[in-house]
């Protein structure tokens, strides 16, 4: 009798009704998940400023955040922020249109960085009907109720899949596709880390899919290790993908069965290089792009498999390399992608590519390092030491229509968020909330 009880109360947790919209502003979308509601960082939303004051754009509202780098989601009215305060990893509620907060999950963390950078969280959460996910720096993977906060399952996928602490920690954000949860989890044999983190074994665990209401796992699929990049759905032909782009290269599989169709190596050689851009999904084709090394590749997906590679940089000496994307992704508009390429911030230039064929257009040095998120024929571009610059989408120049020196602090590394006219960006220690769209009177 106390398991019947204890399985109808968690069906009726799983399968809470949704929390009420708290929106004022009726016009616009929601941005539930990394890099917006289709996972290549386009919005569909249009009217927005394009003459800016000299002071900037309107601040609404701004609150301090704590370590990290993950930007925020909005779903319904709220805003979903993870961050690192002292020894927790938090996720915080807030009213999106004010910054109130509504309600914070917390959970300890022990996680240190190796090399010295932030100990907070990298990957956003993921809003999904009642249900929100995180994934924390330490393997944490976490669903919680939109409503009020309260756990519903967790994981500690370090210790259940023996996950070999990676350079910066996790940061790859787990994706939904139907009832599951799929999640970049990396696995290894149980046993030690190796010194030389090349030499990592896998152990059957790279990508996992978990039931998204329960937590149980459906399929484990793959040996290779977990990366920065995120996996990335897609429909080609009628047909469902995932693609994720690990740390020893493109895995391709079906989302539903985790039937592994192909698996394309693509991995620079020094110890410490790792993918962390997404793939970006045109068509039949998928771009991805690392910059330690070996930079960018473009493949053809067919039959249920990778049928051709159309263009890679290989071979190519590093200044003659088409693209070498760090941490962002690009964004593709009318046959050509905009990205900024470039491991160091002395050296990323701001360039345009076909993408058919890998040659650059035209490129933009002295950005520093820059996300770009794509709004009503324009880019949202914001450089790592905050100024945030509005460029005109046009493959033949660089052509900036308007510039924001904000008070962010570097690194500000998370692409901009627009959700009902409000743009969320954030910096080393703040989160600003403005108003890229008027609300119509």
């Amino acid at each position: 009798m106390r398991s019947l009880c204890l399985l109808f109360l968690l069906s009726s947790i799983a399968h809470a009704e949704l929390p009420p919209d708290l929106r004022t502003r009726k016009t616009g979308s929601d941005w539930p998940m990394f890099l917006g509601p289709t996972s290549n960082n386009v919005s569909t939303e249009s009217g927005i400023l394009t003459k800016w004051p000299r002071e900037g754009l309107k601040v609404v509202w701004e609150a301090p955040m704590g370590l990290g780098y993950a930007p925020p989601v909005t779903s319904r009215g709220r805003l979903f922020h993870f961050d690192r305060f002292g020894d927790d990893c938090r996720l915080t509620c807030r009213n999106a249109e004010t910054g109130k907060l509504i309600w914070k999950y917390e959970y300890p963390t022990t996680y240190e960085d190796l090399y010295g950078y932030s100990p907070g969280p990298r990957a956003c959460p993921v809003v999904d009907d009642d249900r929100v996910y995180i994934f924390g720096p330490d393997g944490m993977l976490s669903c919680v109720r939109v409503v009020d906060g309260q756990k519903i399952w967790s994981h500690d996928t370090q210790k259940e899949f023996h996950v070999h602490k990676n350079f910066f920690g996790v940061g790859s954000v787990p994706i939904v596709e139907g009832d599951l949860l799929i999640v970049a989890v990396g696995g290894s044999p149980n046993g030690s880390r190796p010194v030389d983190l090349r030499e990592a074994k896998g152990a059957g665990s790279g990508i996992v899919a978990f039931d998204k209401l329960t937590g149980k796992m459906v399929y484990k699929i793959t040996d290779e290790l977990a990366s920065y990049s995120s996996p990335v759905l897609a429909t080609i032909d009628g047909r469902r993908w995932c693609f994720y782009f690990a740390r020893g290269g493109l895995v391709g599989f079906d989302p539903k069965t985790g039937k592994v169709d192909f698996q394309f190596p693509w991995r620079a050689k020094p110890l410490e290089s790792v993918n962390a851009s997404n793939p970006l999904i045109v068509g039949n084709r998928v771009l991805i792009s690392e910059c330690y090394g070996i930079g960018s590749a473009l493949v053809k997906i067919g039959a249920g498999k990778m049928s051709e590679t159309l263009w890679t940089d290989m071979d190519k000496e590093r200044d003659d390399q088409s693209l070498r994307c760090h941490w962002n992704t690009p964004v593709h508009v009318d046959g050509y992608v905009y990205a900024s390429s470039g491991r160091h911030e002395n050296e990323a230039e701001l360039r345009c590519v076909e993408l058919s064929t890998g040659k650059i257009i035209w490129k933009e040095p002295n950005l520093e390092r820059c996300s770009l998120t794509l709004i009503d024929g324009h880019f949202l571009c914001l450089r790592e030491r905050g100024e945030l610059l509005l460029i005109k989408v046009n493959p033949k120049k660089f052509e900036p229509v308007a510039k924001w020196q904000t008070e962010l602090d570097y690194p500000s590394w998370g692409a901009p968020v627009v959700s009902h006219g409000l743009m969320y960006i954030r910096g080393k220690d703040r989160l600003i909330a403005a108003e890229l769209i008027p609300e119509k009177k």
